[in-house]
């Protein structure tokens, strides 16, 4: 199967990209389309058939779920039920951050498929905020099963160029959008009703939607609930070992744990690269990536992280050392998935 990228420069190059991409969802076909936070591997939601191919094209197990992206309140109505004891919070939530990189596990509807839910009776659930995949959902007028669109495992793609890498050959069509402007998967939330005020909010998957800007809506668990059981698997985004490089990789707590092996090369993913850290001068580095230079940026490394970690694993080295990134805000999402890009490794 030949993959051909289309372009997004101007409106005209747009209107064409949208239209073949709607074009092949309706004949049940799987597209690599952009999203805010990473790219994602389309299909219509409805369509067990098509769901089926995106598991096929990223060897991705049928026991984890796929997150289904609608056009707005409406269309998820019609895919998921929303109970109501948590139907206050919920709709503050969705008023508050849709569109955007907030997932809700809710009750499904018996029109989604079991594919999708990996026979789960709930769905995860989100709005994207990319205007080229908005614009994809309402001319489908169905809404979308789109997971990060690479090989089960590996490092998610946040451009064209990287989906390219990962599913050339498997899809027909990737619709380039451009570099994403989050950089990490979507936070994922379960809602539970408390007998006290506030409801309690489980983060099942960290992301751009931070704790700290989901505590005044509830009290907050972090506790991500992670397994590489099948059976104990609520969301996407719960195993153990995921958006791992080929190359092994080790997060240093602290500098006085590298013990250099004079026989190995080693690359550095680094924090702000700056000296005083205490890490650019542990060893002589085949190369150093920094997240974000200077004074150090969560949300700029955050943007940066899986290009930075996909440029490492393409330099051959024996192993990718990373510094460990502060816990707050979005780091608490760029941490986890350096925890569960290390895990095979530790």
């Amino acid at each position: 199967m030949e993959t051909v990228i289309l372009g997004t420069g101007n409106s005209q190059e747009m209107r064409i990209a949208i239209d073949q991409a709607v074009d092949q969802l309706e004949r049940g076909s799987i597209v690599g389309l952009p999203t805010e936070t990473v790219y994602g591997l389309a299909a219509d939601a409805l369509n067990a058939d098509a769901c089926a191919t995106i598991f096929e094209a990223k060897e991705r197990p049928s026991f984890d779920p796929l997150i289904v992206h609608v056009s707005g309140e409406k269309m998820l109505n019609n895919v998921a039920e929303i109970p109501d004891e948590i139907a206050d919070v919920t709709y503050d939530l969705i008023k508050e951050f849709w569109p955007g990189a907030l997932t809700f596990i809710l009750p499904k509807k018996d029109i989604v498929p079991d594919i999708v839910t990996s026979g789960l009776q709930t769905v995860a659930v989100r709005r994207s905020k990319n205007k080229i995949f908005s614009e994809i959902v309402n001319s489908l007028e169905s809404p979308i099963a789109a997971p990060s669109a690479n090989r089960f495992g590996s490092i998610s793609p946040t451009s064209a160029a990287a989906v390219f890498t990962e599913l050339s050959g498997k899809i027909p069509l990737i619709i380039d959008g451009g570099a994403c402007s989050e950089g990490v998967e979507s936070t994922i939330i379960k809602i539970e009703p408390s007998q006290k005020k506030k409801p309690l909010i489980k983060i099942l998957r960290p992301g751009p939607i931070t704790p700290e800007m989901l505590k005044k809506f509830g009290k907050i668990d972090k506790h991500q609930h992670s397994s590489e059981e099948s059976s104990s698997l609520t969301s996407p985004g719960q195993l153990d070992s995921h958006y791992a490089p080929n190359t092994p990789l080790k997060i240093l707590n602290s500098p006085e744990e590298f013990d250099c092996d004079p026989s190995k090369k080693y690359a550095l993913l680094s924090y702000r690269g700056q000296k005083k850290d205490g890490y650019l001068e542990l060893c002589d580095w085949t190369h150093v990536e920094t997240l974000s230079p200077g004074s150090g940026k969560l949300p700029e490394a955050a943007v940066r992280f899986f290009f930075s970690l996909r440029k490492l694993d393409e330099l051959g080295v024996d192993e990718i050392i990373s510094e460990p990134i502060p816990e707050r805000g979005i780091g608490f999402a760029i941490m986890d998935r350096l925890k569960r890009a290390s895990y095979q490794f530790s």
